[in-house]
């Protein structure tokens, strides 16, 4: 395992959001990798490891999520101001931005706003429309009694944010603010996903409920400089689904991308 770090950006506008960083040589590109709902940066160690040392990988745990504060809103222009808050407390002239699922859409956001700072893009499983909710997660407890409980309740992908308290176990993502997130996530993005014109992988899976195939294909059409790939048989989260296979692809991906 490479060394990581874990570093505090207190943005002034928000929650103080904690990034994680792999190590890497000095000078090296950097990879900016944007987690889904319920997530957190580190889902992306395994990435990171496979491409020290030459790539510096950064992981954001986004507002509401992992050791990063809960907000008060979770709009669109929240998490863009977040995110560039983050490239500047990091030194990060420009990135490839990679998200997943919510961070998909932050990503592809943040690179119709800000084209300078943004190499190329790869978006996991996410439409140029939203359209969820996210609801369900409200009816679980309100504390587990133990993590073997809440292991047997609900998915292990969960399970990751957990954390004991004095009554219990919990998580540590925001329950209520990701309904909020997701309700403000819903929408019709077309502009926002043409709005850039850097080199993107578009990664669907191909028994993915979020992102239909007919819909995958669209934004490829769409968008001059978009490829994708498609996953037979792995659901919305290609990353915890097939991990060496999304390395593959990524790696690939930015192993081609022209010299920044």
């Amino acid at each position: 395992m490479i060394p990581s770090t874990r570093r505090t950006v207190r943005t002034g506008h928000g929650p103080d959001l904690s990034v994680v960083e792999w190590a890497a040589d000095a000078g090296a590109p950097v990879l900016v990798c944007l987690h889904g709902h319920f997530g957190q940066g580190w889902v992306y160690h395994i990435l990171a490891e496979a491409l020290s040392p030459h790539w510096r990988v950064v992981g954001l745990d986004q507002r509401g999520h992992g050791f990063s504060g809960h907000a008060a809103a979770y709009g669109r222009d929240d998490y863009h101001r977040d995110l560039l808050a983050v490239f500047d407390a990091c030194a990060i002239p420009q990135a490839v931005v990679l998200g997943s699922s919510l961070g998909g859409v932050n990503a592809y956001q943040f690179a119709a706003r800000q084209p300078q700072r943004v190499r190329a893009l790869v978006i996991e499983d996410i439409g140029a429309v939203c359209r969820d909710d996210l609801s369900w997660c409200l009816s679980w407890p309100a504390r587990f009694p133990s993590l073997h409980a809440m292991q047997a309740a609900i998915h292990r992908y969960f399970c990751e944010s957990a954390v004991q308290g004095d009554d219990g176990w919990d998580f540590r993502f925001d329950r209520p603010g990701i309904v909020r997130s997701q309700q403000a996530l819903n929408g019709d993005w077309w502009a926002d996903w043409l709005g850039s014109a850097c080199p993107a992988l578009l990664l669907r899976g191909g028994a993915s409920s979020i992102l239909s195939a007919d819909l995958a294909d669209d934004m490829v059409a769409r968008r001059p400089g978009t490829v994708l790939q498609t996953f037979p048989g792995i659901g919305h989260n290609i990353n915890e689904g097939d991990p060496q296979a999304f390395v593959a692809a990524v790696a690939g991906f930015i192993a081609g991308l022209p010299a920044g």
